[in-house]
């Protein structure tokens, strides 16, 4: 897709990441006031299906995936069953636990990633200020419920391979990525289905539900996704990484807004710290991406 390379170049990579961040967790803010009304399985459902619908007619998975050679058919499958299991693990672990404290443990993964691709001691000095802010802000009654942690490190697992899943389907261009993203998409459509249908059949009778689900699914699955293949097509994947310490940053802030959950003084110093090291950061060139191990 030539206009969505011109796109990712003309814009940069820092602004999409920007869009990126502020709708990862607006969506999933939504998505917490309608878990009463439709559950947890149905909500993830929905964000899902819906996401694979709007992907279909300018993606062409089927198309996609029936001109793919075996090796991108396995990443495919490899992306597909990633954003399935990481969407329903991250609700799960929302049902039960604060989305800042959700969104800090998915950097622990992603620092992982960033330490892996340190080239220059001002870029380690970038990553502990971020790693400090992170650890500042996931002091939020951590053992207070078991199976919501165990959920939400799951998710912060699964949302490692996204990034590295993610980046090797942006190699050949943002263009290309989103062609394959949609039928990644699809594919964890299919892998849904039977774990969330039953449960999202409750909000078919009402309108406004299906409304608000398909917004999830925009909020939360499209626009994210999208803005992150522009990212990933013109950022090193370590440079990526650390930039995603902002997210439990914008977490909280979105948190307050639209949940309530309003930030502590110690939140507001660790989001100043996550803030500090990635404006210090600096970008190598990008580094080759390696096939998940």
């Amino acid at each position: 897709m030539p206009i969505l390379d011109r796109a990712a170049e003309k814009i940069p990579p820092q602004a999409w990441f920007g869009v990126s961040a502020l709708f990862h967790y607006l969506g999933p803010s939504f998505a917490v006031l309608l878990f009463p009304a439709v559950g947890v399985f149905g909500v993830a459902w929905m964000r899902i299906a819906s996401a694979a619908l709007i992907f279909a007619p300018f993606t062409r998975p089927l198309r996609t995936i029936r001109l793919a050679d075996g090796r991108t058919r396995w990443l495919l499958a490899a992306l597909g069953l990633t954003l399935a299991a990481m969407n329903f693990s991250f609700y799960l672990a929302l049902e039960r636990l604060p989305m800042s404290l959700v969104a800090a443990m998915e950097f622990v993964s992603t620092i992982l990633i960033a330490f892996y691709g340190l080239r220059t001691r001002r870029n380690l000095v970038a990553l502990s200020l971020t790693a400090v802010g992170v650890a500042i802000l996931i002091d939020i009654k951590w053992s207070s419920d078991f199976l919501g942690l165990g959920f939400s490190a799951l998710n912060a697992a699964l949302f490692g391979l996204y990034i590295v899943f993610g980046h090797r389907i942006a190699e050949r261009g943002a263009g290309q990525g989103v062609e394959t993203l949609g039928a990644a998409m699809a594919i964890a459509f299919v892998a849904a289905f039977p774990i969330g249908f039953m449960q999202a059949l409750k909000a078919f009778s009402a309108p406004q539900l299906i409304l608000a689900g398909i917004g999830v699914g925009v909020c939360s699955s499209v626009i994210p996704y999208i803005s992150d293949q522009f990212a990933m097509s013109r950022l090193p994947r370590a440079s990526f990484a650390l930039m995603l310490a902002l997210l439990p940053a914008t977490a909280t802030v979105i948190a307050a807004i639209v949940l309530a959950q309003f930030p502590s003084q110690r939140d507001i110093l660790g989001i100043a710290l996550v803030m500090a090291g990635v404006a210090l950061h600096r970008q190598a060139g990008r580094e080759p991406i390696r096939a998940a191990e």
